[in-house]
């Protein structure tokens, strides 16, 4: 938090940082203020341009109400929506090879959109997997269902199908996924197997 002669303001730097804009949007923004309403700079900051922090939010809230449809939510709004922090919504994003996370409806510039009904129907059915996962051992779980089952950090299991070790399980199917991705699933049974393995070595 950046402050000038004690009131809160912000840099581009800050806006970067917090807002996930790129800077040649914000320079964008700011020399187009003729016709968007940008607000002027209150003064500098080093050699940084600095705004007034609850003028450009409220500029900002304005423009983000005129450009995204209803219904769509930031990572920020689905936190607060669903009591998460943005820390776990960057995990959940961030395993999304595995776990199903819908993809955004929308960007703007870096700032990510989601569709509220989807994400919430997506996000109740994850955690009602998760509080009642299903143990037939037949059944095939997902590469980070495979970590939490064998008590494994989702990194190491990143590497483990990579680079498996020995023992390690074949998949039993492969999705392919956008963007060249593929998403694993392994019987239950194989991965239960493998970690007794572990056990005895």
């Amino acid at each position: 938090m950046t402050f000038l002669d004690g009131r809160r303001v912000y840099t581009r730097a800050d806006l970067m940082a917090e807002r996930g804009i790129g800077r040649s949007t914000l320079e964008k923004w700011y020399r187009e203020r003729a016709d968007n309403g940008h607000p002027e700079p209150v003064g500098t900051v080093g050699s940084q341009k600095a705004w007034d922090a609850d003028a450009w939010d409220a500029w900002y809230a304005a423009r983000e109400a005129e450009d995204i449809p209803p219904g769509l939510l930031t990572r920020d709004e689905l936190g607060a929506k669903h009591g998460l922090s943005r820390h776990r919504l960057k995990q959940l994003w961030s395993e999304r090879v595995d776990n199903g996370h819908p993809a955004p409806a929308r960007q703007v510039g870096k700032a990510l959109y989601w569709d509220d009904a989807e994400w919430s129907a997506w996000y109740s059915a994850y955690e009602a997997k998760a509080a009642a996962p299903d143990e037939r051992p037949d059944d095939l779980v997902t590469l980070a269902e495979a970590a939490r089952i064998l008590g494994l950090a989702q990194s190491s299991a990143t590497v483990y199908a990579k680079r498996p070790p020995a023992g390690w399980p074949t998949p039993a199917h492969e999705e392919p996924l956008g963007g060249g991705r593929v998403r694993r699933l392994y019987r239950r049974a194989d991965i239960l197997a493998y970690g007794k393995s572990r056990q005895a070595n």
